[in-house]
C-alpha cells in the first residue's frame, strides 16, 4: 500500500503536478490515519472509548499540522533579540516589595506540577516524583511540604494540581492517600494518550486501545505542551476559575528550585486589568552546561521560545553560543487561567511540533509528535520573561544532580532547598559521575555517607569507586578506576585538588 503511494507520488512529479500531488498524498495519509483511529476506537466501549475519542481529536490536529510542515519553523534572518523591557531582571520585580495582603494574591494561585515522567533514566520503576531525594523525602513530599507551609503561614488555600500521564497516574493516586491530613488540596488530571506512528507507513502501530502485551509500546504522552488541552478537557480548569483562581504556576516536579515566588505572583496580580500579563516565563543566565536549553527571541513582533530542534543545522553553533543567546527557559511558568480557557475555546494556542523518533524493543522505528508548554508563549497577551537567580533552576535529572541536592551544599526547610550560607561562591560544583553510578540503587551503595562538598568546584568519578564515611572533597577532584581496578576512598579522607587513579582497595581482615 505504501509502495503504491510512493509510485503514485513519483508519477505525479513526472507529470508536473508536484504541488497538487503532494496535497493529494497528504489528504490520502490523513484519511488513512482517521480510518485507523476509528478502528482503534471500535476496539473498546464506555469511558475508555470516550476519553480516547477526546484524545484523538487533539492527535488529529497535530498530525494534520505535521503533514503540512515544510522546512524549519523559523527563518533565521527574522530572529531578533527581545526588546529590553520584555525580559525583566528579578531584582527589579522584587524591589517593589510585598503588599500587606499577601494572602489575597496566594488565594488566586494554583500550583501545577508536571508529573508525567518515569524514573527509568535513573534506574527506578514508577513515577520519578516518588524517588527519595533528601532525608527520605520524595519530590512529591517536598512539593506538598512547600505548599502546606505557605497555606499555614498565610492562612490560605493554594491547591496542588498534578498533571499525570498514563504511566504515572495509578501509582501517584495510591500514594496521595498519605497526604489526606496535610493542609493542601490535591487534584490530578491526565495528559492525553496518543498513538505512536510507524515511521514508514505513518499509521498507528497499535491494533487496539489496550495498554497490554504488544500494544503497551504503541502509546505515548505527547509532551507537556498537552497541558492546555488536557487541563481544559478534564473540567478542572473551569472548576478552579469558578473558585476565584486566576493564575497557575507550572514547573517540572524534578526542579527542586521551583518554589512559589511571592514577588513574581504580586507583580502579576497587581497589574491593571487591561495590561495584565497572561504568561511569564522564568529564564536564567546560560552557562556552558545549558547550551541546549530553549531561549527567548523576538519573532514577527512576538516574544517566542526558540528550541534547539527548530534551529537550522547551519546555525546550531550560534544558538549554543553563550554570548548571543544569554538566557534559557527554566520551564517555571506563570499562566493566566482565563487566558488558557479563552485560547483553548478559540483553538488559538499555537505550538511548534517536536518530532521525536524512537525505536521500539522489537526494532520498529516510530515517531512521536509532541509539543512543549513554553512554546505557547507567543499566543498569550503581554507575555514577559523574568531573569531569575540560578537557584530557581535545580533539576534532578541524573544521580550527579542527586549528589548535589543530598549534600551539605543545601539545607532543607519546609520542603525548600536553599544553598548553605557556608558556601563561599553562589554556583554549584560541576559533578560528573560515571556509568557505575547511573542507577539510584547502585549510586546509594557507593556512598557510605554523602561527602562534604562545601568547597568543591569540580568532581569527576569514573569506574568502580566507593566512598567511605565523612569524606571531604575540595577544589577539583578526579577519581578514575580503570577497567578491572577498584578504588575505595577511605573514611575520613580529605581530597583537595587531587587526581586519584589506579587501584586502591581497603579490605576487612
Amino acid at each position: 500500500n505504501f509502495v503504491r503511494k510512493i509510485i503514485n507520488y513519483y508519477k505525479g512529479v513526472a507529470n508536473g503536478g508536484m504541488a497538487q500531488f503532494q496535497e493529494m498524498m497528504r489528504q490520502q495519509l490523513e484519511s488513512s490515519m482517521h480510518a485507523e483511529l476509528e478502528k482503534l476506537l471500535d476496539t473498546s466501549t464506555g469511558a475508555e472509548r470516550e476519553v480516547s475519542k477526546k484524545d484523538f481529536e487533539g492527535f488529529k490536529n497535530i498530525f494534520h499540522r505535521f503533514l503540512q510542515v515544510k522546512g524549519p519553523s523559523v527563518e533565521w534572518i527574522k530572529i531578533q533579540r527581545p526588546p529590553e523591557d520584555s525580559i525583566q531582571p528579578y531584582d527589579k520585580i522584587a524591589a517593589r516589595g510585598l503588599p500587606d495582603n499577601v494572602a489575597d494574591s496566594l488565594n488566586k494561585l494554583v500550583v501545577v506540577k508536571l508529573n508525567g515522567g518515569l524514573g527509568t533514566s535513573m534506574g527506578c520503576k514508577g513515577p520519578k516524583s516518588l524517588i527519595s531525594v533528601r532525608n527520605e523525602n520524595t519530590f512529591l513530599d517536598l512539593t506538598v511540604q512547600q505548599i502546606e507551609h505557605l497555606n499555614k503561614t498565610y492562612n490560605t488555600d493554594v491547591p496542588l494540581v498534578l498533571m499525570n500521564s498514563f504511566n504515572t497516574d495509578e501509582d501517584t493516586k495510591k500514594i496521595l492517600q498519605k497526604y489526606t491530613h496535610h493542609r493542601v488540596k490535591i487534584h490530578t488530571f491526565n495528559q492525553s494518550r496518543y498513538p505512536r506512528i510507524n515511521k514508514e507507513s505513518l499509521l498507528p502501530v497499535s491494533t487496539n486501545l489496550s495498554m497490554t502485551g504488544q500494544n503497551s509500546e504503541g502509546w505515548y504522552p505527547p509532551g507537556h505542551g498537552d497541558i492546555y488541552a488536557s487541563f481544559h478537557n478534564s473540567g478542572l480548569l473551569d472548576q478552579l476559575i469558578a473558585q476565584g483562581k486566576e493564575y497557575i504556576f507550572v514547573s517540572n516536579i524534578d526542579n527542586l528550585g521551583a518554589t512559589v515566588d511571592l514577588h513574581i505572583l504580586h507583580h502579576l496580580v497587581s497589574q491593571p486589568n487591561g495590561k495584565r500579563c497572561e504568561f511569564v516565563m522564568e529564564v536564567t543566565d546560560k552557562t556552558r552546561a545549558d547550551v541546549k536549553g530553549g531561549t527567548l527571541i523576538q519573532y514577527e513582533g512576538k516574544l517566542r521560545l526558540l528550541e534547539i530542534a527548530q534551529v537550522p543545522k547551519a546555525h546550531v553553533d550560534e544558538f549554543k553560543s553563550v554570548s548571543k543567546f544569554k538566557i534559557f527557559n527554566t520551564n517555571n511558568l506563570w499562566i493566566s487561567l482565563a487566558a488558557i480557557k479563552r485560547l483553548q475555546e478559540q483553538k488559538a494556542i499555537d505550538m511548534e511540533i517536536i518530532v521525536n523518533p524512537k525505536t521500539l524493543d522489537g526494532g520498529q522505528n516510530v515517531v512521536q509528535l509532541e509539543t512543549a508548554v513554553g512554546a505557547a508563549i507567543k499566543s498569550f497577551d503581554n507575555a514577559l520573561g523574568i531573569n531569575v537567580p540560578r537557584s530557581r533552576f535545580l533539576p534532578v535529572k541524573t544521580t550527579s544532580d542527586l549528589l548535589l541536592v543530598m549534600s551539605n551544599l543545601y539545607s532543607l526547610d519546609a520542603g525548600s532547598l536553599t544553598m548553605s550560607p557556608k558556601r563561599e561562591f553562589p554556583t554549584t560544583p560541576h559533578v560528573k559521575l560515571g556509568s557505575s553510578f547511573t542507577k539510584v540503587q547502585e549510586y546509594l551503595t557507593r556512598f557510605e555517607s554523602i561527602p562534604d562538598m562545601l568547597e568543591l568546584d569540580h568532581l569527576t568519578v569514573s569506574g568502580d569507586v566507593t566512598f567511605g564515611k565523612n569524606v571531604s572533597l575540595k577544589g577539583t577532584v578526579i577519581i578514575i578506576a580503570n577497567h578491572g581496578d577498584r578504588i575505595d576512598i577511605p573514611a575520613g579522607s580529605m581530597l583537595e585538588n587531587k587526581i586519584v587513579s589506579g587501584n586502591l582497595r581497603i579490605l576487612d581482615h
